[in-house]
């Protein structure tokens, strides 16, 4: 009896270690092929030569703010101009920020061939050949696609101009909603579900049927935000009842409507996971609790919810997760893949980071894919950072409940 059993340990234990190295190996092999296109050798060429714009004798990179500020108004149309002073009046701007505009705006260099971090290592010699030979009078520049400028810059239909502040915005909004009407709802109904319903056939089919849900594919969820929330509910998500709707949202495609989705969508899997954590506070405590007098409403605001706090928010924290992730039922109820200004309100158009990746894999040009590769990076760290926040939190309770003991 001995021997099998512990041969059938051994069994498991292989099982369990080479299913931990796949997972390992896999996770490995995705963030080296993101890295991979993320960094890597471009060749840029200019579209207009800076001896053209300040002359052949001048240096460009010698000009003074002044001149720079008269390149630009003399090369830039007046639109263009408005919307820099309105970002940053060039009085306050330094005269290193005049020069970039000028190099992004007025030099404009193009990038006109790109190639992948394991190329630019191992292939430099046919990257030179094909300067001299395919792109003469090109400059040759290693580029990380992900810099603060491509954070904090706005969408381009050029991928060495586009950011994603816009796309990131979104996200954070859709999430803040999301979380903000699923984690109160979600709560409450594992405090009913564990705390006050009766164990009856109802309430065991309301349980099985809370579970069923949260196996439900997410693209169903946004079939169910575009009838319910895009167009039954769409005088309230649109704005029109208090007088916020515009042109391109009064159909109900806002953030708003696309938050609520995704506050379904992880709902269930709050319920869950906070009944289960209601679940782990030993009864004991109830007991304490009702033999010095409490209500059944005050055992549960004092003693259950405190000692199950930090549990449910692990589990909502990673609900958020996969909320941060989803990109199906987003584009269902309306997401759009080019917005040019960040949600003012809940009622503004949207875009998220998600789509933002799906849409640029589908352009033809290699660089979209590099552009996003480098958002991919930048929606990895978000994940990463909300799981070490659920195990930050988790740690804190097995040390506040060792320190118990």
């Amino acid at each position: 009896m001995n021997a099998d059993r512990r041969r059938k340990n051994r069994i498991c234990g292989i099982v369990f270690f080479s299913a931990t190295l796949t997972g390992i190996l896999v996770l490995v092999v995705l963030l080296l092929s993101v890295i991979n296109e993320t960094f890597g050798y471009v060749i840029l060429v200019d579209r207009r030569s800076p001896a053209d714009v300040y002359g052949p004798e001048k240096d460009l990179a010698e000009a003074s703010k002044r001149e720079l500020v008269a390149l630009l108004e003399q090369n830039s149309s007046k639109g263009l101009m408005r919307k820099l002073e309105s970002d940053e009046p060039f009085s306050e701007r330094s005269r290193e920020n005049v020069f970039e505009l000028v190099l992004a705006e007025v030099i404009d260099p193009r990038i006109v061939g790109s190639w992948s971090l394991f190329s630019s290592v191992f292939e430099k010699e046919k990257i030179l050949d094909a300067l001299e030979t395919d792109f003469r009078g090109g400059t040759l520049q290693f580029r990380s696609w992900l810099s603060p400028r491509f954070i904090t810059g706005l969408q381009s239909g050029a991928a060495e101009k586009t950011g994603i502040v816009i796309a990131l915005c979104g996200s954070l909004l859709l999430t803040a909603i999301a979380i903000a009407v699923s984690f109160p709802l979600g709560v409450g109904a594992a405090i009913y579900l564990q705390e006050y319903a009766k164990p009856n056939g109802l309430n065991s089919l309301i349980r099985l049927t809370i579970y069923n849900l949260a196996g439900i594919p997410s693209i169903i969820y946004g079939m169910l935000g575009l009838a319910v929330f895009v167009r039954f509910m769409a005088p309230i998500t649109s704005g029109k009842v208090f007088g916020a709707a515009v042109g391109s949202t009064a159909n109900g495609r806002t953030v708003l409507s696309a938050g609520l989705t995704l506050g379904l969508l992880i709902l269930p899997i709050i319920i869950i996971n906070a009944q289960e954590a209601i679940k782990g506070v030993p009864n004991t405590l109830r007991l304490s609790a009702y033999g010095l007098g409490a209500t059944k409403s005050q055992t549960i605001m004092h003693h259950v919810l405190p000692s199950s706090v930090e549990r449910i928010l692990t589990g909502s924290i990673l609900a958020v997760s996969r909320a941060l992730g989803e990109t199906a039922p987003l584009v269902v109820v309306g997401a759009s893949t080019f917005v040019s200004r960040k949600p003012t309100s809940v009622f503004s158009k949207f875009t998220a980071l998600p789509v933002q990746i799906y849409q640029w894999t589908a352009r033809p040009q290699p660089e979209f894919r590099k552009v996003a590769a480098a958002a991919i990076i930048v929606l990895l760290a978000l994940l990463l950072t909300l799981n070490a926040g659920a195990i930050i939190l988790r740690s804190h309770q097995n040390g506040k409940r060792k320190g118990i003991i």
